[in-house]
């Protein structure tokens, strides 16, 4: 397997806001290429430790290269369930939590996982190909209303009735069942535009397709309800979104959550040095919050 191609986005705010003290544990949500993972690890060696999560087998099997000789306790599961993978690993406890919920460049340099459509591999998307259905069974079994209404929820694409109903037609004789395929039915019936849309016609779809399949938003929201339990009075939680869907989320829950103290009135965004260096980037939000004490979080009698 190659080297991780990911770089960390925010990598130097992330350091500043999660502020990582030598002896810490903390947990990586989002494990991806590493590169967050080994920054922290790095600020909190030799005495502290990293938990690392993972839905995708192949991201945690290419970051141990990355993560090599570092205190970093690698698992595979979804930080929705953080509480149980600490008490499986004896952690009561963490100083600080970070999710970037980003696609990684590694999982869209997969041509078989169909992330990205361009390469025209199997429309999968899941990010944990253990378990679940593949973007092209789903597809192949939705009523194009059904279709319609997730592509328009989760992609934010005025054209999705206009596209679920290319889908359900196309599959009676011909089912997609490729990254390729699909891109390329979308760009034909979205209208084009003058000047040309600075997105690919097809990234709503494949967005809001991706996280159907692995009930991203869903795992947000669990997560942002359990993760206060898991902080230190006085840790932090750092979330990475790259849409409003889940922004909205995490401010929502930063602002109205007691045991959530937000540190910041506005996101946090790459500078334009990074978005140059790093155009996917661009569309990044930081939000911070630190665990307020329970005694905080209780109104006075």
């Amino acid at each position: 397997m190659t080297a991780s191609q990911h770089q960390p986005v925010l990598l130097a705010e992330v350091l500043q806001w999660l502020a990582p003290q030598a002896g810490q544990t903390l947990v990586d949500g989002t494990l991806g290429g590493g590169g967050h993972t080994r920054a922290l690890a790095e600020r909190i060696a030799p005495a502290g430790q990293i938990v690392a999560l993972d839905r995708d087998l192949d991201a945690i099997e290419r970051a141990q290269a990355a993560i090599a000789g570092l205190p970093v306790r690698l698992a595979h599961g979804n930080f929705c369930d953080l509480p149980e993978i600490l008490q499986q690993l004896g952690i009561t406890a963490v100083d600080g939590i970070l999710l970037d919920l980003g696609l990684s460049s590694d999982q869209l340099a997969d041509a078989e996982r169909g992330f990205s459509f361009a390469a025209d591999g199997p429309l999968d998307l899941r990010f944990d190909t253990s378990t679940g259905e593949p973007a092209w069974r789903m597809i192949d079994r939705l009523s194009a209303e059904h279709l319609a209404d997730l592509i328009y929820q989760y992609g934010e694409e005025r054209y999705s009735r206009r596209i679920a109903r290319a889908i359900v037609e196309r599959r009676r004789d011909d089912p997609i069942r490729t990254a390729g395929e699909l891109a390329e039915l979308v760009r034909r019936v979205i209208p084009r535009t003058r000047p040309p849309q600075r997105i690919d016609p097809a990234t709503r779809t494949f967005q809001a397709l991706r996280i159907a399949v692995n009930d991203e938003l869903k795992s947000l929201e669990i997560a942002l309800r359990r993760l206060p339990e898991c902080l230190k009075p006085g840790g932090r939680l750092a979330v990475i979104s790259f849409h409003s869907l889940e922004d909205r989320r995490v401010k929502e829950a930063f602002r109205d959550d007691p045991r959530y103290g937000p540190l910041m009135r506005k996101p946090i965004v790459p500078s334009e040095e990074e978005s140059a260096r790093n155009p996917r980037s661009r569309s990044a939000k930081l939000r911070v919050a630190e665990r307020k004490s329970p005694d905080d979080t209780n109104p006075k009698r």
